[in-house]
Parts: structure tokens; sequence; C-alpha cells
């Protein structure tokens, strides 16, 4: 349950999950049985509707992986919809600003309310009554907010970012990260590792749980960030896996089978 996903989080343990691309029935059953905490769902370069995604929620959340979902963009409407399909959690894409961590915080943790109510609460113009606090507050306790930091401006607010209240975890987005930063997909760049040591180590020391989406890193690489600090481990995801090793067993099946190399492409699919 996501209240077991955010209370390892808040005490600062690490918690294991992959991306999920696939809909198929049959991939519930088989990622929990290896051991994951959460899985993520991404709408935002996935094709996947919203009854799908639904479906996909109940069931990982039926076997204990609580399903995080990242929608397209930055939108509290997006972000409830998504959480009335079933998700525990939300990650918003290219996250610059704190007043946009706070839009998030609203919708995720805030819910029902919303207009005017919800802005001048956040805004802190208005209490809530002692009645609805308690409402919303335990409507909401399972949720979590999650956004992603993948550009130079957003770095350069990290500061305030990571001072906003219901923030939970910052995920780095290393493609985009890496195109922002002027040396796309250069991972091993001292620009790129140190930008991505600072998010990691100002998001814990401010509290919140850091991690990084590294889609095609080695263990070892993500190894040596979790050692940095990250603790919301996201390791690869279900397509990305299956290529790799599908290309991996093959191009050793024909090798000692003595068989040509194949129609190889060696190219990678950036999120």
């Amino acid at each position: 349950m996501s209240e077991s996903l955010l209370a390892a989080l808040r005490a600062g343990r690490r918690v294991y999950g992959t991306m999920v691309a696939s809909s198929s029935p049959l991939w519930p059953a088989l990622l929990k049985r290896t051991g994951l905490d959460f899985v993520f769902i991404d709408t935002e370069h996935v094709a996947l509707d919203r009854e799908t995604v639904s479906w996909m929620c109940r069931a990982y959340a039926a076997l204990e992986l609580t399903p995080i979902v990242r929608i397209p963009t930055l939108c509290p409407v997006e972000a409830g919809k998504m959480l009335d399909a079933g998700a525990q959690g939300i990650i918003a894409p290219y996250v610059e600003t704190a007043e946009q961590v706070r839009t998030l915080v609203g919708a995720v943790k805030y819910g029902p309310l919303k207009g005017e109510r919800r802005a001048a609460i956040l805004a802190g113009r208005e209490p809530m009554e002692p009645a609805l606090a308690e409402y919303v507050d335990a409507r909401n306790a399972a949720n979590l907010c999650i956004v992603n930091i993948e550009s130079v401006p957003a770095m350069a607010n990290l500061d305030e970012i990571l001072r906003v209240p219901g923030l939970d975890v910052v995920l780095v987005g290393p493609h985009d990260l890496s195109c922002s930063l002027g040396i796309p997909e250069e991972y091993g760049h001292p620009r790129f590792e140190s930008a991505v040591r600072e998010i990691i180590v100002k998001s814990r020391a401010a509290g919140v749980a850091a991690g990084l989406h590294m889609v095609y890193g080695d263990v070892a690489q993500e190894a040596t960030w979790a050692r940095e600090g990250a603790n919301f481990i996201l390791h690869s995801g279900d397509a990305f896996l299956v290529e790799r090793h599908l290309r991996r067993e093959l191009a050793q099946l024909r090798r000692e089978l003595g068989d040509a190399a194949g129609n190889v492409d060696n190219r990678t699919t950036a999120i």
C-alpha cells in the first residue's frame, strides 16, 4: 500500500520500482514475484488511455504493488483523473517552479477541494475547519506527490521547490536534464554527475526522497547514486529490459551456433 511506501521513504529507506508500459494482464503477478515495491505507469510518453490505466492501477494495488502514474503535463485535472483511476502517487513532468509544485500538491494532497477554496488554503489565506482538515488528511494520506526535475531552470529554483510542504519525492529525468545542460545523453559527464548529485543531496537534506530513472543505466551506476542518497530506486522498464535481454541472449545464441549477427538496431529509446 502507498502508506507503507510513503512511510519507508519518510524513514529514509530505499524503495524499488520499475516502469511499466505493457497493460498485459500477465504483468502484475509476474512483477510481484520480482520483489518490487511500486510500479511507474507513464502516460506522458506511452499511449495508455484512462480506462487502461485504471485497470492497471487496480490490478497492481490488489497485489500490494503501489501504482504511481506520470501525467502528461502538470494539470490538476489530469492528476485528479489518475487518482480517481486508482493511482496512489502522481508524477508531474518537467516541473521548474515552486508554484508548479504547490499546484500539484493541491491536486494530490487536498482533494476533493478545488477552485478558489483550495487556492486560498494553499496560499495560507484561509484556514481549514478542523473537521475538513481531518477529512482531507485522511482521504489523501496514501497519495504520493512526485515531481520530475529535469532542467537547468528547475535546478536554479530547487531550494524553493524543496520548501513546498507536501512534496514527497524529487525524481531526476536524466535524458531531459542532460539535454538542458547541453550534453545530451552524456550520463558520465562531470556536469551531469554534479547536477544529479546536487539534486539528490539537497533533496535528502530537505527531508524529501530522491531518485532518478536510468532507463539504460547499469546496476553499478544505480548503486552509486543510491550510495549518494537516492532512495527512490526506479530501475529501467519492462520494454527496455525485454529489448536488452533478448538482444543479448540472441547474440549469444547466434555466436554459439556460428550464425550471422542478424539485423540488430542498437539505437536507444529516450524517456
